[in-house]
Formats: C-alpha cells, sequence, structure tokens
C-alpha cells in the first residue's frame, strides 16, 4: 500500500519532524504522528503502490506497477472501506457507520459472485462464456448492484437482461444451467447459506444503532452465530464437487467474504487477538485456495479467465487483509485515549485530503492489459507457474535449481546466474521449460513449438511440491 498525505503533512515528514507509525511486521503504517508531543496529526489516504518491493517487482505484480502505476485499492472481495476501518471503530458514529458500509459490500459482493457461479454452472464451459462473467464484468456488476440497479433474490442475481449484448451462447448457457438438476441441489443448498449470511449481517448492522454495549454485543453474537452456519454451508468440500478451476474460484471467493464478515464481528467487540489470528489464517487460506485453483486450470481460456482475477487477488485482496491485520495489531498498542484521537482526527484527514487533492485515479482493471502483454512473452505453462510463484515464492527456488543445473550441464553458464535476486518470474518459468523440452521431449513435456498451443498441466516436479514447502536449494 502506498499513502497520500496533504502536502503540508508530507513535508513535515520529509525533513523529520513528523514520523510514521511502524507494524510489528516494519510495514509503515498511513498515520501521521508528532514525535515530540505523541499528537496524531493526520491519517493518509491509500492508494494502490506504483512500486513494489524487490521480491514482489520480478513478478506479476513488479509487471503490473510498471503498466499501469499507482491506482485505487480496488479489492475483488474485500470491502474497500476495510483498509482505515481499524482507526475509526474507537468512535461509535464513525467507525460504526463505516463497518455498516463494509458489510453491506461484502453482503453485495457475495451475491454477485454467486450469480456469475451461476452463469458458468457445473462442468467446463466455452471461452465466451466465461469472458462474460470475468473480471472486467465483476468489477461492473458490482457497481450496478451497490446503486441497486440490480436485483439480489435469494442471494442471486438474474444476469440475463444485463448479459444478452454478450451473445446467443451466452443467455443459452444461463437457461441449460437454470434447468441443470445437479445445479439445482447446488444452488438450493447456496440459496439456504445466503440467507442464514444475510439475516447474520441483518443482526450486525441493527447491532449497530444499540446503545447499550451488552444489548449489542448480544445482538452481534446472535449476528456471527448465523455467519458461522453460513460459513459451514458454503465451506462444505461437496459444492466443489464436478466445478471447473473458474466455478471453484467463485465459490472460494464466497467463503473468503464470509470469513471477512465474522473477523468485523470480532472487531466490533475488540476482540483484536481473534481478529489478527482470524486474518493471518484467511491470508494463508486464499493462498492455498488460489494454489489449488491453479492445479486444477487445464486449458488456456480458464487461464485467460483465471489470471487477471488472480492477479488483482495477490494485488489487492491480499493487501488489504494484511494491512488490516498490521493496523489491528499496532491498535492493541495505543492506549483508550490515543485511540479517540486517531477517530476523531478521520474526518478532518479525509476533508484535508479531499481540498488538497484533484487528481482521480481510473478504476480500470489493468490486469487483463498485464496479462495479454506477458502472453506474447510467454506461453501456458510458465504463465500459470509465475501465478504460483507469487502465490507461494518459495516454489520458485526448486525452478532456480533446475535451471542453474541444467544450464551448467549444456554448456549454457551464462544461463546460471550466481544470484537469483534480479531475475524476474517470468525469466525462470521461461528458463524452466526450456531447458525442459531439451532434457526430455519423451516424457510428456511440450515441444518448443507446442508451447505456443498450450493445454498442458504443472510439470511434474511442481506439481509435487505445490502443497509443500520442503524444495531444493542452491547450496
Amino acid at each position: 500500500m502506498d499513502y497520500l498525505f496533504t502536502s503540508a503533512t508530507q513535508a513535515l515528514l520529509n525533513t523529520g519532524k513528523l514520523a510514521q507509525p511502524v507494524a510489528k511486521t516494519g510495514k509503515l503504517l498511513p498515520v501521521a504522528r508528532d514525535p515530540a508531543t505523541a499528537q496524531f496529526v493526520e491519517i493518509a489516504k491509500i492508494f494502490y503502490p506504483s512500486t513494489t518491493g524487490t521480491q514482489e517487482a520480478r513478478g506479476v505484480l513488479g509487471f503490473l506497477a510498471q503498466l499501469a502505476g499507482g491506482g485505487p485499492v480496488e479489492p475483488l472481495v474485500a470491502p474497500v472501506h476495510l483498509t482505515i476501518a481499524p482507526l475509526q471503530i474507537a468512535q461509535t458514529h464513525v467507525g460504526f457507520q463505516k463497518i455498516y458500509r463494509m458489510l453491506n459490500s461484502l453482503k453485495i459482493n457475495l451475491a454477485v459472485m454467486q450469480a456469475t457461479a451461476a452463469v458458468i454452472g457445473i462442468g467446463t464451459v466455452s471461452e465466451t462464456v466465461l469472458s462474460a462473467v470475468n473480471l472486467d464484468q465483476i468489477l461492473k456488476f458490482r457497481e450496478e448492484a451497490k446503486h441497486q440497479r440490480l436485483k439480489i433474490k435469494d442471494g442471486f442475481i438474474d444476469l440475463r437482461h444485463v448479459l444478452k449484448d454478450r451473445g446467443v451462447e451466452v443467455i443459452q448457457q444461463i437457461y441449460k444451467v437454470a434447468h441443470d438438476s445437479n445445479f439445482q441441489m447446488y444452488r438450493q443448498k447456496l440459496v439456504n447459506g445466503y440467507d442464514s449470511f444475510s439475516k447474520g449481517i441483518k443482526r450486525c448492522q441493527s447491532a449497530l444503532t444499540l446503545p447499550d454495549i451488552q444489548l449489542r454485543n448480544a445482538e452481534i453474537n446472535i449476528g456471527r452465530d448465523l455467519l458461522f452456519e453460513a460459513l459451514k454451508i458454503y465451506d462444505n468440500p461437496s459444492l466443489l464437487e464436478g466445478l471447473c478451476s473458474t466455478a471453484q474460484l467463485r465459490q472460494m471467493e464466497c467463503i473468503w467474504a464470509i470469513e471477512q464478515a465474522i473477523g468485523i464481528t470480532f472487531q466490533l467487540q475488540r476482540a483484536y487477538d481473534i481478529v489478527s489470528d482470524r486474518l493471518s489464517g484467511l491470508q494463508s487460506k486464499i493462498r492455498q485456495d488460489c494454489l489449488t485453483v491453479l492445479k486444477g486450470c487445464q486449458s488456456e481460456p480458464e487461464l485467460d479467465f483465471l489470471f487477471p482475477e488472480l492477479t488483482r487477488i495477490i494485488g489487492h485482496d491480499l493487501s488489504v487483509i494484511e494491512f488490516w491485520q498490521n493496523e489491528l495489531d499496532w491498535m492493541q498498542t495505543l492506549s483508550p485515549k490515543e485511540q479517540h484521537q486517531l477517530a476523531s482526527l478521520d474526518k478532518q484527514s479525509a476533508d484535508n485530503l479531499k481540498s488538497s487533492f484533484h487528481t482521480t485515479f481510473a478504476p480500470i482493471a489493468a490486469e487483463p492489459s498485464l496479462y495479454e502483454s506477458l502472453k506474447q512473452k510467454s506461453h501456458f505453462l510458465s504463465l500459470r507457474d509465475q501465478l504460483v510463484f507469487a502465490l507461494k515464492p518459495e516454489l520458485r527456488r526448486g525452478h532456480e535449481f533446475y535451471v542453474s543445473q541444467q544450464a551448467l550441464l549444456t554448456g549454457y553458464q551464462a544461463l546460471a546466474p550466481s544470484s537469483w535476486q534480479e531475475i524476474s518470474d517470468l525469466t525462470v518459468a521461461n528458463l524452466y521449460y526450456y531447458f525442459k523440452v531439451r532434457e526430455d521431449s519423451t516424457e510428456n513435456y511440450p515441444t518448443e513449438q507446442e508451447l505456443e498451443t498450450p493445454s498442458w498441466h504443472f510439470s511434474k516436479t511442481l506439481k509435487n511440491r505445490l502443497f509443500c514447502g520442503d524444495l531444493p536449494n542452491n547450496d
């Protein structure tokens, strides 16, 4: 995350007259504080960074930063307001209004994900159908639902009218899924789950209006129990049976939304330790779920759908959740007086930023453009591995070891660098498959020509290591 302070505050930060607090992870927080008086001066506006760290810079997020620069924080599942909510909860009026919108955002996001899953259905679908419910479309549907231009009924949205311009094939797919007996059973389970989720959200929102703390906490507890009921339904492994990788991702995204709603209920009761633990677990779950989805990705049309969306999840959703956890951990170190001061400062900071900055970022998804650019330089197997490296960087070491080994054996010493630190994920993945082709074309690895028309699964070595952390190293 990058932080945008007013010009006056930024000038004082540059000269050391103000300082930013540091989370226990070592990352800066979006607050300016006077070290002499310990008074908080300003809360920054948060946006997606135009640069990334060393490890991220060599992967898909680094390429995305080069292509698109900075922009708004626009997570796919996590509520946008989540990023600064922990600073505002200390004051009931400001913080609870924000929480109300966050819960509503999660409710809309889940319905949109569920509705697009209903278009995909059970089994494989065509590229035309997948393109009708991809990342760009999700962002549009969400905006329409936010302004109540799309009606949510039983947790689903009828997308026939919205998608009528996408062609006959898409409309036929919607009708086909609607009359699929297997999907009807699947749908009914989700209707029941959404009913519990929606009721839980409403109970938590109503709790925000209660002035009595004991009554408020009792109402939150009831709401949380309903959310756990919804989670039990959505997180049933049987719901993933028969789904292609794209539909599986939609199902998983619904689970992530419910998990975040549960975290918010604990945060409302200031159970910060519990929230922090759940957020840590959620980050691990999202990464593992995405790896599972990639493992099941078997075609280029599926990757066309998954690559931009997973890039958004890695770059925005995981960043937002990590940021949320860092702020919560820091909040626990503040006194009640300091928390109150931060909450009181929020509106003033927002007004100052609004008057001081006139630049707006266009919420256009850059991830599809990134994917099209990388497709010109790479191929299916390599592109998929690059996403794997972004999700679980330690898996890259196996590729580095193999490339170094093969480069020395085949006389390409220049392709065995002494340090891989500056080498991009794109280069590592491409070199890995280049040497795989040379090593043994009889072991079902694609030929150089076939790499241009990919239809292959993970390499055997990467597939075996996807769910374990024990990798060979260069020692």
